[in-house]
């Protein structure tokens, strides 16, 4: 099993910045990828972006590519997202995701079924 605990959420004004946190314990050898989904009131979860543990490899989704930026520390248990230029349909709960799976494709993990693990959430609102 794999544990993942998000931070960092918040209010901000439109046009801010906010840093959310994942912290990956457990077994997380076991798991090949780290990804964030969000997920606004009334809306389906939805992709945002992934991170390959092995090649450091992204993928975003249109939405979000140019202002978000996911990382890793070096032991690849910790997960970043440096969200700037925030919008305010950028406005969700934010959750981290880890899978086990392995797939060539990384635009394959835009699937919730690629993963199989999840944070509880932390919440972000921007404010127009």
């Amino acid at each position: 099993q794999v544990q993942l605990v998000e931070s960092g959420g918040g209010l901000v004004q439109a046009g801010g910045s906010l840093r959310l946190s994942c912290a990956a314990s457990g077994r997380t050898f076991d798991t090949s990828t780290l990804g964030w989904f969000r997920q606004a009131p009334g809306r389906e979860r939805e992709f945002v972006v992934v991170i390959s543990r092995s090649t450091g490899s992204t993928s975003y989704a249109d939405s979000v590519k140019g202002r978000f930026t996911i990382s890793t520390d070096n032991a690849g248990n910790r997960v970043y997202l440096q969200m700037n230029s925030l919008l305010p349909e950028d406005t969700a709960v934010y959750y981290c995701a880890a899978s086990g799976k392995l797939y060539a494709a990384l635009y394959t993990y835009a699937k919730l079924s690629s993963w199989d693990y999840w944070g509880q959430g932390t919440q972000v609102t921007v404010s127009s």
